[in-house]
């Protein structure tokens, strides 16, 4: 049975979208805050080879944790419309079949981080002093992917149940653990990139541990049986609505890896500058994040239950929030850039670096975030669609590297 709160098939859209939406940001400012802090502590305490290291690191954690991100949201949607169908005992095939893929992938992402950190931070172009820092970083949160993996996919259940607020209280002690270990193994051992990466590993296992328990406390309308963990009907249907997302994604993180590699030519102070700008760029578009992760429950559970009509409302609304926050942002990040770099170091070469990123980043803020909300909402309306490949391929292929 699905609560008022968490039943989206009635009431005021706004109001509605609204509550939901504030817990998932509040969860998403918490989990951006890792890297932030990471650079934050690191940039004061540790040192600029520390920071680069930190910098190319968190570029590619970002690309595995984001590609992480859209693929469960194939489960997001499903089960949101399943709740929307009335038929929530397909919800623990959905389940079962997600941790068996999820696992896999996990296998296989840790033997990639773990195996070839070298090679991957020689393919990024890490400055030659900030190598080693940049392999420890890489490898060690490889080392912890396993968790990684495991929080995206928890967080999309919670989601697609209708519950943002559990997420939040479990990410809330993650961030409080990272945080202390970033001031005791940073500040305090002066481990520099390793001790930020230790202390993002650590955190992320307690997030884990604290959804786990919140998940079998949670009165559920399903149950999740031995033999539901396996490839079985359900994982083709996630896989469908949650693949082409993830390749969206994966092109677009690539080509920002793409971009971290001609910078980190340029030298340390390039190097940080960018990866400063990219924190930044990270947190501009933690709202839109939280809106379009929303907007998926929503428009998924409307759906099912046969709605389109107020699917569609619902995604004009939040397409009309986007363009609110996309053009706030773009004046904020265009005209005090130096000043939000100015928070996470006192480099004066690193944030002009970093400023001059963000001014050319900066006005095409408001169309990224309509694109990739259009496109999302897209594959909750049509699984799978050829346009948003398409899409994705062209802006990669023919813009952002070329012009790069």
């Amino acid at each position: 049975m699905v609560s008022n709160k968490s039943d989206f098939t009635q009431g005021n859209i706004l109001h509605k979208l609204t509550l939901f939406m504030l817990p998932i940001l509040g969860a998403l400012v918490l989990q951006a805050a890792y890297g932030a802090v990471d650079l934050l502590v690191v940039g004061h305490f540790g040192t600029t080879a520390g920071l680069s290291g930190v910098s190319t690191g968190s570029q590619v954690l970002n690309l595995v944790t984001f590609v992480v991100t859209q693929l469960a949201m194939g489960v997001t949607v499903l089960i949101g419309r399943y709740l929307g169908e009335k038929h929530p005992e397909q919800i623990g095939a959905v389940f079962g079949g997600a941790a068996f893929v999820f696992s896999i992938l996990a296998a296989v992402l840790f033997v990639v981080m773990v195996v070839f950190a070298q090679p991957i931070a020689v393919l990024m172009q890490a400055p030659e002093a900030a190598l080693g820092q940049t392999v420890n970083y890489v490898r060690i949160c490889g080392c912890g992917i396993f968790f990684i993996v495991a929080y995206n996919l928890l967080s999309a259940a919670f989601r697609g149940l209708g519950d943002s607020r559990s997420p939040l209280i479990f990410v809330l002690v993650a961030c409080i653990v990272n945080i202390v270990g970033d001031l005791v193994l940073v500040a305090g051992f002066g481990l520099d990139a390793a001790g930020a990466a230790l202390a993002t590993v650590l955190a992320q296992a307690v997030s884990v541990v604290c959804a786990l328990v919140m998940l079998r406390r949670k009165a559920l309308s399903f149950t999740v049986r031995r033999a539901d963990v396996r490839l079985n009907p359900q994982c083709r249907k996630f896989l469908s609505i949650g693949l082409p997302l993830a390749l969206q994604e994966f092109l677009t993180q690539f080509s920002f890896l793409a971009l971290c590699a001609f910078v980190n030519r340029l030298g340390l102070e390039a190097s940080s500058g960018y990866g400063v700008a990219c924190k930044i760029v990270n947190f501009s578009m933690l709202i839109p994040s939280a809106l379009m992760q929303s907007m998926a429950s929503f428009v998924a559970q409307n759906v099912g239950a046969g709605n389109q009509r107020r699917a569609k409302q619902s995604m004009y609304t939040g397409l009309g929030i986007g363009l609110v926050i996309g053009c706030a942002v773009f004046a904020l990040v265009f005209w005090k850039g130096d000043v939000l770099a100015g928070l996470f170091t006192k480099n004066a070469a690193v944030v002009a670096n970093a400023f001059a990123y963000l001014k050319g980043f900066a006005p095409n803020h408001r169309n990224s975030i309509l694109f990739t909300m259009l496109v999302t909402l897209t594959a909750t309306i049509r699984p799978y669609s050829r346009w948003r490949r398409a899409s994705s391929k062209r802006c990669w292929c023919a813009c952002r590297w070329p012009i790069t």
